[in-house]
């Protein structure tokens, strides 16, 4: 549960900062365009989120792997 809150609080945070950058951007040009430019951020903001949680689980999982020699003869010099 606790970890289930953790990736809920890291999104919403990502989708916030994407918001505000996305909304900032879009107000150089109307405010149309900084609703917009919100929303946009936000979706953005989650799905780096979502990713980011994806790759850092990835690279858990390879660093707790014994990964050995890929070949029968990798300690010796081929040439």
């Amino acid at each position: 549960m606790k970890q289930r809150i953790k990736h809920v609080l890291l999104r919403a945070r990502y989708a916030a900062i994407g918001a505000a950058v996305g909304a900032a951007i879009g107000s150089v040009f109307s405010r149309n365009a900084a609703s917009t430019g919100g929303a946009i951020g936000a979706m953005a903001g989650a799905t780096i989120a979502d990713t980011r949680e994806t790759v850092t689980a990835i690279l858990d999982e390879a660093k707790e792997r014994d990964l050995g020699p890929l070949s029968e003869d990798a300690d010796t010099d081929p040439n």
